[in-house]
C-alpha cells in the first residue's frame, strides 16, 4: 500500500530538511493507514482490548526530504506470527523518485496488562 504525505514546514530543521524523528512519525501514520486498509483498523483493536506496542525501529536514511515535497510510503507485512508483526517501509520522493528512508518497524499485539497475544485466537470480526 502506498501512503501519500506532503511534508510541513514545522517537520524540518535549521539545515531546512525533514528532522530525522519526524520519520518515525510518517512511518506509524503509514503504518495505521495500512492497517485501516487491511480492515484491523487501531481504533477497533484498541476497543477489544488489543494493544500493538513498538518493539524496535530501524532506518536508514538515503536523501533527505524538505519542506514541500511529497513523499510516498510503500508500507508491507514483512512478517507476521500472530503474536508479532514486522513491517518494512520504503520512502521516496515522488517528484524526483529518490529513495529517501528505508525502514522496519517491529511490534507484538498484547491485551491492556502487555501479555502477548496472538490474533489468530482472537475473533475480531464480531468486536
Amino acid at each position: 500500500m502506498i501512503f501519500e504525505r506532503r511534508i510541513n514546514y514545522y517537520e524540518t530543521d535549521s539545515m531546512k530538511v525533514v528532522h530525522h524523528s519526524n520519520y518515525i512519525r510518517f512511518l506509524e501514520e503509514a503504518r495505521i493507514k495500512f492497517m485501516d486498509c487491511i480492515g484491523l483498523p487501531y481504533s477497533k483493536m484498541e476497543d477489544t482490548g488489543i494493544m500493538i506496542p513498538v518493539l524496535e525501529v530501524n532506518c536508514t536514511y538515503k536523501h533527505p526530504a524538505k519542506f514541500d515535497d511529497i513523499i510516498e510510503i510503500d508500507v508491507r507485512i514483512k512478517e507476521y506470527t500472530g503474536v508479532k508483526i514486522n513491517m518494512q517501509y520504503e520512502i521516496k520522493n515522488k517528484t524526483t523518485g529518490l529513495l529517501v528512508l528505508l525502514g522496519e518497524t517491529k511490534h507484538c499485539f498484547t491485551n491492556l496488562n502487555m501479555k502477548p497475544i496472538s490474533l489468530k485466537k482472537v475473533n475480531l470480526r464480531n468486536a
